[in-house]
């Protein structure tokens, strides 16, 4: 088997892909790193908890691994593409073709539909939305007869999943989630989870996932920890909360 298939298979395998990476803000004695050398790689298929206390760099984390943010150090690798040498032409090409992400505030366009706003993302890349497509999208998340409503017409968990069914309308190779069962109820937060659970089990979506709630973790196959902008444990395996609560608790207690 030639290097260059080894490197290919791996860059499946791994979709996303991070090392020695740090992240400063300001310069100087006012200078804040939000992340401190971290190597962290994210398997295909799996999903995977990013937790650690307030200020862990949880969220910078997420940002540096999706291509929104540019680490200060170090390399990130997204669908066998190293992004430190790519323009932000290239970088936002990159992230319409490999990437999806949901923010905890959605970002819905409150003059769209749903369907309109599932579309978006592919008329911002110039490319006819298949309306056949579209609806497919809005099925898998449990919203084919909410298509013709506005996001003010919907709950906050139906406006959620209308954003995951955006974010994955272009078939990405990982899907990114900052804290998104954080403004939900307990039961729209079940049906959300339940729903990226079921995009990792049947179709071998990759998603990562930024939460604060050991509930919302114990979803994951995987959980990530962090504290101080560091990498300084993870728990694999699908995990109960209340195991999950415990090593949090442990790394927020002072030293």
């Amino acid at each position: 088997m030639s290097t260059a298939t080894s490197a290919s298979r791996a860059d499946h395998a791994r979709p996303v892909r991070l090392h020695a990476v740090s992240k400063r803000y300001g310069t100087g004695a006012g200078a804040v790193t939000a992340l401190d050398h971290v190597t962290l790689d994210f398997a295909a298929g799996t999903m995977t908890a990013v937790m650690g206390p307030s200020g862990s760099g949880k969220s910078t984390l997420l940002h540096c691994a999706a291509g929104i943010d540019r680490p200060t150090e170090g390399r990130v690798v997204i669908a066998g593409t190293e992004t430190g040498g790519l323009d932000e032409t290239a970088l936002t090409l990159l992230r319409r073709e490999h990437v999806g992400f949901v923010f905890q505030t959605l970002n819905l366009v409150s003059a769209l539909t749903a369907e309109q706003n599932v579309a978006l993302p592919l008329r911002l890349a110039g490319r006819r939305p298949d309306p056949a497509t579209v609806r497919a999208a809005l099925a898998e998340v449990g919203l084919a007869d909410r298509a013709g409503h506005r996001p003010g017409q919907l709950s906050g968990g139906q406006r959620q999943r209308v954003a995951i069914a955006r974010a994955l309308i272009t078939r990405p190779a990982v899907l990114f989630a900052d804290e998104p069962t954080g403004a939900l109820d307990s039961a729209a937060s079940r049906t959300v989870l339940h729903l990226l659970r079921r995009l990792v089990d049947r179709h071998r979506q990759t998603v990562i996932m930024v939460t604060h709630d050991a509930a919302a973790a114990s979803w994951a196959d995987r959980v990530v920890l962090l504290a101080d902008g560091r990498f300084v444990d993870e728990i694999t395996g699908r995990t109960p909360a209340a195991a999950i609560a415990t090593r949090m608790t442990a790394l927020e207690r002072p030293a």
